[in-house]
């Protein structure tokens, strides 16, 4: 049986308005234990940020975090993919774009989000990166 998009998935992703501040990002990647938040607007995926985009077009830019919008630092040109996708369509993708995260959309709404470490455990689970991937946060 092929396995799909939706078995390895992390279902119910956090996401923000693009109008929402970067502190509240951070907050969010911080007590969630995560490094992405998927951007929306009306509902709608429109991009992502990551913790690095923060440090690199926020803080590096000394831009205010309580004044600046997800939606002028996120990234908007994304992969994304349907949960009825093979999985292996995720992992191609991944190496093609050179990418770590793909949202995943039904109608243009974010659903779930697959990471290279939800890959790694699913598909190598005694892998380096899976004992990593699956490992608790250290902060």
């Amino acid at each position: 049986m092929t396995q799909k998009v939706r078995d390895v998935m992390t279902h119910r992703p956090i996401c923000l308005p693009a109008d929402a501040t970067v502190s509240k990002a951070a907050r969010l990647m911080r007590d969630q234990a995560i490094g992405d938040v998927l951007v929306t607007k009306d509902d709608r995926l429109c991009g992502v940020v990551t913790d690095r985009d923060i440090v690199v077009r926020a803080v590096a830019e000394s831009r205010d975090p309580e004044s600046t919008p997800l939606g002028s630092l996120c990234s908007s040109e994304l992969v994304t993919v349907h949960p009825d996708q093979n999985a292996d369509e995720v992992v191609r993708l991944m190496r093609e774009k050179a990418v770590r995260r793909v949202p995943v959309v039904e109608r243009g709404r974010p659903v779930g989000i697959v990471s290279l470490g939800d890959m790694a455990l699913e598909r190598e689970p005694r892998s380096p990166l899976s004992e990593i991937s699956g490992a608790p946060p250290n902060g």
